[in-house]
């Protein structure tokens, strides 16, 4: 395959298009015209079925017969679902990774903790912080690294991105205050959770971050309402 900067077209035109539905550039349901998109990235047809294909497969893209390709739609009933399978298999890896990680996780895990403390989660425009986000993947990801389970962190990476897609629109429906205090809030779980996980406590860090998914997905629950989400 070419190669463009050691990085293969694939995984460049694969990235372009994941952050344009992250970030929202792209809405959710709007059709993507596979055309356009080699256009504006200057790759062939082929390269960008491959991309859709994975987005598709890692349920951020739907590709049907009858609507062509498009943004995956949000509904209520879709995130709840999300929250409560995310809740699971988070809880899951986070157990294996206090009973498995070692010094090495221990220290990236507390690395990933000072650079997300140290990120303001709003700009102040009131938009989200693309840095945050980077930094809150990064501080979700090394709570769940130790685990030992490729399979697991694959499946945790997909739901991951499933929710940040919420969390990108949810964050048009609130304004500054409500935001603000979410982003406290979100700092002090954060915290307790990365204290539970250092001291070992798998059931105390099982619970925290059980709490704290349920208490985002409420947050997104209220927002997408507000957004006029359907069930």
């Amino acid at each position: 395959m070419e190669k463009r900067q050691g990085r293969s077209l694939g995984e460049d035109v694969y990235g372009s298009i994941r952050r344009g539905v992250l970030r929202g550039v792209y809405a959710p349901g709007e059709r993507l015209r596979l055309s356009e998109l080699a256009r504006e990235n200057g790759v062939s047809l082929s390269v960008v079925r491959e991309a859709v294909a994975r987005l598709a497969s890692e349920q951020l893209l739907e590709a049907t017969p009858q609507h062509g390709v498009r943004v995956r739609p949000l509904s209520i009933t879709d995130l709840l679902d999300l929250a409560w399978t995310r809740t699971e298999i988070e809880s899951l890896a986070l157990r294996q990774a206090i009973a498995k990680g070692d010094l090495a996780w221990e220290t990236s895990l507390v690395a990933s903790h000072h650079t997300l403390a140290g990120t303001p989660m709003f700009l102040d425009n009131g938009s989200l912080n693309e840095d945050w986000m980077a930094a809150h993947d990064a501080f979700h990801a090394a709570l769940a690294a130790g685990c030992g389970s490729a399979r697991l962190l694959a499946l945790r990476r997909q739901l991951f991105d499933a929710s940040e897609l919420y969390r990108y629109w949810a964050n048009l429906a609130f304004g500054s205050g409500m935001r603000g205090e979410h982003g406290k809030q979100a700092m002090k779980e954060h915290k307790e959770i990365l204290d539970a996980a250092l001291s070992r406590d798998a059931d105390r860090a099982v619970e925290l971050i059980t709490r704290h998914l349920q208490l985002t997905a409420q947050w997104l629950a209220d927002a997408g309402s507000a957004l006029g989400l359907r069930d």
